[in-house]
């Protein structure tokens, strides 16, 4: 494998490696992780020369922001970006509860982010979903409090419309959106990107094997724990599944004429749709992460790109990437739809 090559988030954000590491599922909502193993791979990943970790405060309420201090322990943290997402409310049982990207909540939240993984700053700060009684100016404006302070560097959106974006880019630069992007989710392509582009605000690219339907491992039988969310992920139900299957298996056709993964096909896609893109891959195991980064080495050249398109063509996954009430808290799902939301 050769070095990772590093990408620019935006305009204004971090030069991080070209392909980040989703620590989430180490966590959280992916059934039970290893947390050894968990340390490992992301020991393994820096090793290989990812600096950049995303993380979640609401993963594992806590957990995964201590594990990654754990992982961290030693290590230089300038040579790490390290992306925290906020504002997810959850009970002791893991319901969710809705959001707070307030000023006082924002500001509370990264107090606890910066406790756990014990540093003195984050690289990226982002709410995890807009907040549908809180301006986004309200919200970014609270974030460029603790940048002028010193306790954040970038700030970032997650799953935001492009009207959200023009709004939040008025009040401080935002270094990059991360939103769900893939070869079976590709909405972001009709104006959301484009918008980002236009304003200079990079993309870390998270779902790229759509929940590890693109991975080429998942088979109908999978049996899948109680808290694995892909359990009730319309993409992963019934006829929906056999379907999606059977484009997986349209693609590792091309994967392996080109001596790839369907993985690795999946992920090179994601990353030659520009420079401005970061992919993140949520890895648990080490295994995952080597397959991952041999991505990185795979070149997808005019005729692969026709042939993917053909195999998986824009819109042909079935079933949404959420069920419908987490649809409903995706302004980026709705800006296409409806006007921007006005307070």
């Amino acid at each position: 494998m050769t070095a990772i090559s590093t990408r620019k988030l935006g305009r204004t954000g971090p030069t991080t490696s070209a392909l980040g590491l989703g620590a989430m599922g180490m966590s959280d909502l992916y059934g039970p992780a290893d947390e050894a193993e968990s340390i490992a791979t992301i020991h393994a990943a820096l090793d290989a020369g990812v600096t950049l970790i995303d993380t979640g405060d609401f993963y594992g309420m806590g957990h995964n922001e201590l594990l990654i201090h754990d992982a961290l322990r030693g290590r230089d943290r300038e040579s790490v970006q390290l992306s925290v997402k906020f504002g997810a409310q959850r009970g002791p049982d893991g319901s969710w509860l809705g959001y707070d990207a307030s000023p006082a909540g924002t500001k509370t939240a990264l107090a606890y982010t910066l406790r756990r993984l014990r540093t003195d700053y984050i690289d990226v700060y982002r709410p995890a979903r807009l907040d549908p009684n809180v301006p986004v100016e309200e919200t970014v404006g609270a974030i460029a409090d603790l940048v002028k302070a010193g306790y954040v560097r970038h700030i970032g959106l997650s799953e935001v419309g492009a009207a959200t974006l023009r709004r939040a880019t008025a009040v401080h630069p935002i270094s990059d959106l991360q939103i769900e992007y893939s070869l079976l989710s590709r909405g972001p392509e009709a104006e959301v990107l484009p918008v980002a582009r236009e304003l200079g605000i990079g993309v870390t690219a998270y779902g790229v094997l759509s929940r590890g339907l693109l991975g080429g491992h998942w088979t109908p039988q999978r049996e899948l724990a109680g808290t694995d969310f892909r359990g009730f992920s319309p993409r992963f139900q019934g006829e929906n599944l056999t379907h999606n299957l059977s484009l997986v298996e349209a693609l590792r056709a091309i994967a392996e004429a080109k001596g790839a993964t369907v993985a690795q096909v999946a992920i090179a896609w994601v990353a030659g749709r520009g420079e401005d893109i970061v992919p993140l891959v949520g890895a648990r195991r080490r295994e995952r992460l080597s397959e991952a980064l041999g991505a990185l080495d795979l070149h997808l050249d005019a005729a692969d790109l026709a042939a993917i398109e053909a195999a998986v063509p824009a819109g042909a996954a079935a079933g949404e990437r959420y069920a419908a009430a987490q649809m409903a808290h995706l302004d980026s799902e709705q800006s296409a739809h409806s006007a921007p939301r006005e307070h």
